[in-house]
């Protein structure tokens, strides 16, 4: 039976980084991908140009550092995560809401916003009913700004919970994200039906 090679400096380092990168985004809160895995490396005294985890490795390690560390009040908090994000969606149904980010997939840390992506006929329709309903916002620069970036970005708060609202175009609706990174409003309901609400597969 052939032997398995050792792991090579490079596949250590990728671990280092992804355990690292996961930690700080269970615990203070990073919410992107890139940043986390760039700090994680300069802590570590990596250079960038050498091989970084891919985000579904860091996702890998988040997921289980969130088991062992932080399992039965992650669960608890993304339950109630959820539960606000389908009240945020029927509120905003008419825009065409969809639910995205560490909520849907389950790697929600405790200062993880709600993510919701909108394919309004206008920008300004979402505006215009926020300020009919006297729901406080701001605007936000894009985090990823690049191909089919959103209108504008606003971001407000669901009781104590943080809510950014990305906003596209209506024909964006079909370009962007795959579809097991959005769900709709009954998708989420379904996620709420399921034995436990933590992490998708």
């Amino acid at each position: 039976m052939p032997s398995r090679s050792a792991p090579s400096r490079s596949d250590n380092l990728r671990r280092e980084i992804a355990a690292l990168a996961a930690r700080m985004m269970a615990e203070d809160g990073i919410g992107d991908y890139g940043f986390a895995k760039r700090k994680a490396a300069r802590q570590l005294g990596v250079n960038e140009s050498e091989t970084l985890p891919t985000n579904a490795e860091i996702e890998a390690a988040l997921r289980t550092w969130q088991a062992l560390y932080q399992n039965d009040e992650h669960q608890a908090r993304v339950r109630e995560m959820r539960e606000a994000a389908v009240d945020i969606m029927r509120a905003l149904a008419d825009f065409r809401p969809y639910l995205t980010g560490g909520v849907l997939d389950g790697t929600a840390g405790r200062y993880a916003q709600i993510e919701i992506d909108l394919f309004p006929e206008s920008a300004k329709d979402v505006e215009i009913f926020f300020l009919n309903e006297n729901v406080a916002y701001e605007h936000r620069t894009p985090r990823h700004p690049g191909p089919n970036p959103p209108e504008a970005v606003l971001a407000f708060d669901w009781g104590d919970m943080p809510v950014r609202l990305s906003i596209y175009p209506a024909g964006a609706e079909r370009l962007g994200r795959r579809s097991h990174e959005r769900a709709r409003l009954p998708q989420v309901e379904a996620l709420l039906q399921a034995p436990s609400s933590g992490p998708t597969p």
